[in-house]
């Protein structure tokens, strides 16, 4: 039977949601380090768009099968030893990458992508677990301006290691984000803070959970959401370096692109205010139009241009919308009973966006210009800004 949580633990300080954002945020920053970096060198690696798409395909396939078994890993461990799993694959992830080597390279992209699934996951049933639903939209405000903070410097700040220092600079740095993420976790974890202590619940198999989870329309629409929202960003962050260079400009521009419009998120408090005047729901709807329009903008302008940087920039914005607000229509409307199944079934939009947009791209060029993908990009935000108009009017 469901346990009650405890009133005292509903009452939490501000200092619990703070714990999470700055453990967020190291995590974060390990991966952004590398970020900008990861592409280039696997096209330098591989030779083209399309083989870089199967790298990446290959390692969204490997992310995939940790994540339908976090499940398994929890009952097999514990969740506080997942993470530190997911840290520990942070490590291997960047020696693996540094290498250069096609299997290995697409084996790090794969272990880097599930590490962030791993902290994703466990990360929210902890906030779920702890933290009430009104305080949802505060907390995942704050939790964007950490990780924000950490993507305005770690693109930036790599893409300079990997330039102006030596090419493994970047990935020690990496590597060593990781560690102290592990350090302050274990450190929350034996100190006063109640929310990183215990798990009050268990995740479950994710594949019981499936057919359950496609049965609820508002689950549906809120997959829909969080799936779109990280294609785009997958699509910047691959193929957003390459545009840089194709359009003749320094690989440092491409750093700069990438911090820049992950400091949007650093915007998070606004958008927090904003949806608590319009609406969010509203704001869900604008962001994916915003985002879908931008992108089919990068599909008319046809090659890589100067001029696309500012498309990329403005569906950026739309992303740093549903970045801070793309889970709280799940948070909000998952059943209780169910939201540790229903987690790990939610928690698939990362993988999800990690196969269908290299295999979109792949798909793209095997009969046309790589432009084509970018209307199809655009077409999928349109469409999931129409399914978010059925969500409740009071979200």
């Amino acid at each position: 039977m469901f346990h009650r949580r405890p009133i005292a633990l509903d009452q939490l300080s501000p200092w619990t949601s703070i714990s999470l954002a700055r453990l967020a945020g190291i995590e974060g920053l390990s991966r952004a380090l590398l970020v900008g970096i990861v592409p280039l060198i696997a096209l330098d690696a591989l030779g083209s768009k399309e083989m870089v798409s199967y790298a990446y395909l290959g390692g969204a396939l490997f992310t995939l099968a940790i994540t339908l078994n976090i499940g398994t890993l929890e009952r097999l461990l514990s969740r506080r030893r997942v993470v530190t799993l997911g840290g520990l694959f942070l490590v291997l992830a960047a020696v693996l990458i540094h290498t250069g080597w096609g299997p290995m390279l697409a084996l790090g992209i794969g272990m880097r992508s599930a590490a962030a699934s791993i902290f994703s996951v466990c990360l929210s049933l902890y906030i779920m677990d702890y933290i009430g639903k009104r305080d949802l939209t505060r907390n995942e405000s704050r939790r964007m301006v950490h990780a924000g903070a950490a993507w305005l410097i770690g693109p930036a700040a790599g893409v300079w290691m990997f330039e102006r220092l030596a090419p493994g600079a970047a990935f020690w740095a990496s590597a060593l984000c990781a560690l102290v993420m592990l350090a302050y976790f274990w450190w929350l974890r034996l100190g006063p803070d109640p929310v990183v202590r215990h798990a009050r619940s268990r995740t479950a198999n994710p594949l019981r959970g499936v057919v359950r989870y496609l049965g609820q329309p508002h689950l549906r629409i809120a997959y829909t959401i969080t799936l779109s929202r990280s294609c785009y960003w997958v699509t910047l962050f691959v193929y957003g370096p390459i545009y840089v260079v194709e359009a003749g400009l320094p690989a440092w521009v491409a750093g700069l692109l990438l911090s820049g419009t992950s400091a949007l998120l650093l915007l998070s408090p606004l958008v927090q205010r904003l949806a608590d005047r319009v609406g969010i729901r509203h704001m869900i709807i604008a962001g994916l139009s915003l985002t879908g329009l931008s992108v089919i903008a990068l599909g008319a302008l046809g090659s890589s241009q100067p001029l696309g940087l500012v498309f990329w920039t403005t569906g950026a914005l739309g992303g740093a919308i549903l970045d801070v607000l793309g889970n709280i229509p799940f948070m909000r409307m998952v059943k209780r009973r169910e939201r540790t199944a229903m987690t790990t079934v939610f928690s698939t939009w990362r993988e999800g966006s990690e196969l269908l947009t290299p295999a979109l791209v792949a798909a793209v060029l095997w009969f046309g210009p790589f432009w084509v993908f970018y209307l199809l990009l655009g077409g999928m935000h349109l469409a999931a800004a129409a399914s978010a108009s059925f969500l409740p009017r009071r979200l």
